[in-house]
C-alpha cells in the first residue's frame, strides 16, 4: 500500500522541511516586494509633488492676467437709478448722472380674433427696422409719418407655411426664426379678443417694425408701414434713453449703456429728472494684494511639500522619501532660480520682486511686506503689471501690443509703418436708382431723353400689364418735370390697358410697376415712347450678387421708390449684413453716401483679405456702370528695425527678439510711430516653467514613467521567480516524499526481520 501523506511512512516531517527550504529560496522574491513597495512610495510623493506644482500654478493666474491690474470699482449715490460696471479702460473720477428717459421697445399687435387657431394664410413676412419720424400719432396709429431704415439692423423673413397658418402657428413661427422679434398672444376678454404682438426684442427709436408681405391673405393682418397702410396698431411706441452726463446730453438706444462714460457700463433703471446723482469710480488695490499674498502663500506651500518630501530630520532620524532625489532637487532650484533671476521693467531696467516687498527667508520660503507693495500699485501699478506678467505697452496712442510667443524676447523696440491697412470697396461711378423693382416691372436704363411728347414722334407705347397687350398714347405737351410726364405716362397706360400701373422716376429713370399682386408690367416692343422715355429696358433691378471678403451670397432689395440715396444705403447695407454666410465668418459692410449722393459699400474688414464685388440685376442701377473696385492691403513696417509680417492691422515680429510680438496699428500716418516696449515677468516665466516641467517630455514625467517601467520590469521577475519558486517547492516535495516512503518501507522491512529474528530458536548453551 502506497503513503498518500508526507511522513506517515515514516514519520518525517516533510512539510516543515520543505517550508524551511522554502523560506530560504524566496528571500530573493522578499527583496524584490521591498524594492517594489520603495519605487511605489517614490512614484506616490510624484503623485503628491506634482499636485503642489499645479496648485502653485493655479496661485499664478489672476497674476499672469492683465486685467488684475486694472480692477476699478463704482459706486453710485442713488443705485436705485442706475448700476455701474467699470473695465480696464475706465478712469478714476466723479460724474454726474441724470436720467430723463428710459428706452424701451415697440409693441404692434393685430386686430382681433376669435380663436388663436383662426386660419389666416401663408406667404412671408418680411420685418425690417428703423425710425418713424414726423407725422401724428391717433390710438396707436401714425398719420404724416416717415420711416427710415436702420442700416445697421439686417430685414429679415419669416416663411408662413400651412403648418403655421393660425395665429398661434404665426407667433411660433415669428419666434422659431429667432429675428429679433417676439410674438405673442394676448386675449381682452371680448368676443374677438385674441391679438398677436410682436415687440421689437432690441430698444430704442431706430428700432421700430415696418412689416411687408405680398400673401393677399396675409396682408390684411400684418402689413405695417408708419408711413403708410397700417393694418396693425402701435400699443408702446420706440423710445431711446435720454441722461445727461456732467452738463452733455447723450441719447441711446438701451438702457445698458457702454459707450457714455468711457470705460464704464451704465445700466439704467428708472428716472431721476432734476436730482442727478453721482457715480465715483477708483482704483481697487485690493485685487492686486490678494493675488500677490495668493503667489506668495502658493510658493510657501510648494517649498514646503518639496522640503518634507527631501529632507532628513535628525530628531526621528528619518529621511523623505525623495531625499537625495535629483530630479526634485532639480525642480526645486529651477523654480528658486526664476524667482531670484531680475526681470526687465518698463523702461529696460532690471527690476526684481523685492521692490514690491517680496523677499526670500532663512528656510526658503516668501515673505510679503505689504506695505511696500501698497505703495508699489498706488504710484505706479503698470509697473506692477511688468513686474509679473507679458505685457507690452506702446508710445502710440494708435497703437497696441496685442500679443507674443515664447520666443518673444523683453525689450523695447521702435516701430516704423510703411503701410496703413486699408479696406476692401466699390465705389459708385453714377448716382444710383431709387426705383427699385422687382423681376416683370419695366425699368429704364437711361434718363428721359426730353419732357416733350410730340404727337406721331414720341407718344406712343407697347406695353403689356398683367398679361392684357396694348398701345398706350401720351398726351404731347411739354412736360414741366420729370414727375408730371411720369404721372402722364401712368394715365396713358391704366387707360389702354384697363389695369393699375404706376410709373416713377429716380434721377430722370423711369419705371413701371403693375399695382396687382404678382402681376408684371413690361414694354414689349421698341417704339418711339418706349426708346426715348426708357432706352433699353430692365426686366427688375432688386437682386444682388455679393462677394464679399471672398464669401458668396445673394440678396434682394425691398422693391418701391427710396426718398433718397441714403435711404437706399440703409437697405442695401442691412440686406447684405443679413446673408448668413457673412455673418456667420463675422463680416459685413458699410454703405455710405457721399456729398453727390453716390454710394460707396465698404467691407468692415481691414487687409487683403478685404474686398467687395457685386453682380446682379440691380448692379449698374445701384452703382453705375463703372465703378471703382478696390481690394484693401495688409499693414507693412518693422518692430525694432526687422522685417515684420502684416495681417490686416496687425504686425507681427518675425525674427530676433521680435519674433511673435504682435502689434494693432489702428489708424494714423506711415512712418516712425514710437517704441513698444515688452517685458516677461515672474508670473509669466513661472507659468511657462511649471507647464514644462508638467509637460509629457518634463523631468517629472521622465522620472515617473522611468518607475513605471522598472516596476513593471520589477513584476515580471516576481512573476517569472513565483513559477521557479513553485516548481522548487513540487521538487522538494517529491524528494522528500520520496525519501519519507523509502524510509517507511525500510522501517516495515526493519519490523518484519525484527520479528523474524525473534521467532527463530534460541541457541542454548
Amino acid at each position: 500500500m502506497s503513503i498518500s501523506s508526507p511522513g506517515i511512512g515514516s514519520n518525517l516531517d516533510v512539510n516543515g522541511i520543505v517550508s524551511k527550504l522554502m523560506s530560504v529560496e524566496s528571500q530573493p522574491l522578499t527583496l524584490l516586494d521591498q524594492k517594489t513597495a520603495s519605487y511605489q512610495s517614490e512614484l506616490s510623493a510624484y503623485g503628491v509633488l506634482r499636485g503642489a506644482l499645479a496648485s502653485f500654478q493655479a496661485s499664478l493666474a489672476s497674476l499672469n492676467n492683465t486685467s488684475s491690474y486694472n480692477s476699478l470699482s463704482s459706486s453710485v449715490a442713488d443705485p436705485t437709478v442706475l448700476t455701474a460696471s467699470p473695465s480696464s479702460t475706465a478712469s478714476v473720477g466723479s460724474n454726474s448722472i441724470e436720467v430723463k428717459a428710459l428706452a424701451q421697445a415697440q409693441k404692434i399687435l393685430t386686430s382681433g380674433f376669435s380663436s388663436t387657431s383662426t386660419t389666416i394664410g401663408t406667404g412671408t413676412l418680411t420685418f425690417q427696422f428703423g425710425t418713424i419720424a414726423g407725422g401724428t400719432l391717433t390710438a396707436g396709429v401714425y398719420t404724416g409719418a416717415s420711416f427710415t431704415l436702420n442700416a445697421n439692423k439686417a430685414s429679415q423673413t419669416v416663411t408662413i407655411d400651412s403648418a403655421h397658418n393660425t395665429l398661434s402657428g404665426i407667433r411660433d413661427a415669428v419666434n422659431a426664426a429667432n429675428i429679433g422679434v417676439s410674438a405673442s398672444i394676448i386675449n381682452d376678454g371680448t368676443t374677438n379678443g385674441n391679438r398677436l404682438v410682436f415687440t421689437s426684442k432690441d430698444s430704442g427709436a431706430a428700432n421700430s417694425l415696418k412689416i411687408s408681405t405680398t400673401d393677399p391673405s396675409l396682408s390684411p393682418v400684418f402689413a405695417y408701414d408708419p408711413a403708410g397702410t397700417q393694418n396693425m396698431t402701435q400699443t408702446v411706441i420706440a423710445q431711446d434713453a435720454s441722461l445727461v452726463v456732467d452738463g452733455v446730453t447723450i441719447t441711446k438706444s438701451s438702457n445698458t449703456i457702454t459707450d457714455a462714460i468711457q470705460g464704464v457700463t451704465l445700466n439704467l433703471l428708472k428716472t431721476n429728472i432734476g436730482t442727478p446723482t453721482i457715480l465715483s469710480t477708483s482704483r481697487s488695490t485690493s485685487a492686486i494684494s490678494k493675488a500677490v499674498q495668493s503667489f506668495v502663500d502658493g510658493y510657501n506651500a510648494l517649498n514646503k511639500t518639496i522640503s518634507g518630501l527631501t529632507s532628513y530630520d535628525p530628531s526621528t532620524q528619518q529621511g523623505g522619501v525623495l531625499l537625495g532625489d535629483f530630479t526634485a532637487q532639480q525642480i526645486q532650484r529651477q523654480v528658486r532660480l526664476t524667482l531670484s533671476n531680475p526681470v526687465k521693467d518698463l523702461n529696460g531696467a532690471s527690476t526684481n520682486l523685492s521692490a514690491i516687498g517680496v523677499s526670500f527667508q532663512k528656510d526658503g520660503s516668501l515673505s510679503l511686506d505689504s506695505t511696500k507693495l501698497q505703495n508699489a500699485i498706488t504710484t505706479n501699478p503698470d509697473s506692477i503689471t511688468a513686474l509679473f506678467t507679458s505685457f507690452g505697452k506702446s508710445t502710440d496712442s494708435l497703437v497696441s501690443y496685442t500679443g507674443s510667443t515664447a520666443n518673444t524676447t523683453p525689450g523695447n523696440y521702435a516701430l516704423n509703418v510703411t503701410q496703413i491697412a486699408t479696406q476692401g470697396a466699390n465705389v459708385a461711378s453714377a448716382l444710383p436708382s431709387l426705383n427699385i423693382f422687382a423681376a416683370g416691372t419695366a425699368v429704364g436704363s437711361q434718363a428721359y431723353g426730353t419732357l416733350t411728347i410730340s404727337t406721331g414722334v414720341n407718344d406712343t407705347l407697347n406695353v403689356n400689364v398683367d398679361g392684357v397687350l396694348a398701345t398706350a398714347t401720351i398726351a404731347a405737351s411739354a412736360y414741366a418735370t420729370p414727375a408730371a410726364l411720369a404721372t402722364a405716362v401712368q394715365s396713358a397706360i391704366n387707360t389702354a390697358t384697363g389695369k393699375s400701373v404706376t410709373v416713377t422716376q429716380s434721377n430722370g429713370i423711369f419705371a413701371i410697376q403693375s399695382n396687382s399682386v404678382g402681376g408684371t408690367a413690361s414694354i414689349t416692343s421698341t417704339t418711339p415712347g418706349s426708346t426715348n422715355l426708357l432706352g433699353t429696358p430692365t426686366d427688375g433691378n432688386n437682386t444682388l450678387n455679393v462677394t464679399l471678403d471672398n464669401l458668396s451670397g445673394a440678396v434682394t432689395l425691398a422693391s418701391g421708390t427710396y426718398t433718397s440715396s441714403a435711404a437706399l444705403a440703409a437697405e442695401v447695407q442691412s440686406k447684405i449684413n443679413g446673408v448668413a454666410a457673412f455673418s456667420t465668418a463675422g463680416s459685413s459692410v458699410a454703405v455710405t453716401v457721399d456729398g453727390f449722393g453716390k454710394l460707396t459699400i465698404t467691407s468692415n474688414r481691414y487687409g487683403s483679405a478685404s474686398n467687395v464685388s457685386l453682380s446682379g440685376t440691380g448692379y449698374t442701377d445701384l452703382l453705375g456702370t463703372a465703378p471703382t473696385s478696390s481690394v484693401g492691403v495688409d499693414v507693412a513696417g518693422t518692430i525694432g528695425g526687422l522685417p515684420a509680417s502684416g495681417s490686416g492691422q496687425t504686425l507681427t515680429g518675425s525674427g530676433g527678439g521680435v519674433d511673435g510680438l504682435a502689434i494693432l496699428i489702428s489708424g494714423g500716418a506711415t512712418g516712425a510711430r514710437g517704441n513698444v516696449a515688452f517685458t516677461q515677468g515672474y508670473a509669466y516665466n513661472l507659468n511657462n516653467l511649471l507647464t514644462a516641467l508638467q509637460a509629457g517630455t518634463g523631468p517629472l514625467t521622465s522620472r515617473t514613467d522611468g518607475l513605471n517601467v522598472t516596476l513593471q520590469d520589477i513584476a515580471k521577475q516576481k512573476t517569472d521567480m513565483q513559477a521557479q519558486l513553485k516548481a522548487t517547492e513540487a521538487r522538494y516535495r517529491a524528494q522528500y516524499t520520496a525519501l519519507d516512503t523509502l524510509m517507511g518501507s525500510l522501517s516495515t522491512t526493519s519490523t518484519f526481520l525484527s520479528q523474524q529474528l525473534a521467532n527463530l530458536p534460541k541457541i542454548t548453551g
